[in-house]
């Protein structure tokens, strides 16, 4: 799985800044998801990030540099989109798509299982 290595420390970096939220790592989507309180939260694929965020914003994050709608069997994913480099590069706009994904973990709803499989870690976030 490629995947960009020094975004992925970024994301790693950022999320350690929030002592209190449990964070696992998991190989999937064609990268590494960042599993915040058993929740996919955000992702890095390939060059991009891919977020998971409210879909009642989804106008408002669409006008956002770097968008990308998230596309599956011909249908735009709602409440999921990639970003790619131009959106994220700046400090600003990396905490604008996390932060974006972070909030939105906290309602979202989780996942069937929620358990880590193979190609798991967990992040020591103290």
């Amino acid at each position: 799985m490629a995947y960009n290595t020094v975004l992925a420390d970024r994301i790693r970096e950022y999320l350690l800044k929030f002592p209190k939220l449990k964070v696992d790592e998991k190989e999937m989507f064609r990268g590494l998801t960042f599993m915040v309180n058993d929740k996919m939260c955000v992702c890095v694929s390939g060059e991009n990030l891919m977020c998971r965020f409210d879909p009642a914003l989804l106008e408002t994050v669409a006008e956002r540099a770097g968008f990308q709608p998230m596309i599956m069997k011909g249908k735009e994913l709602k409440g999921y989109c990639y970003v790619d480099a131009a959106g994220y590069q700046s400090k600003k706009d990396f905490e604008y798509w996390v932060n974006l994904c972070l909030d939105y973990n906290e309602r979202a709803k989780s996942s069937k299982g929620g358990k880590l499989s193979k190609g798991s870690s967990k992040l020591a976030v103290k």
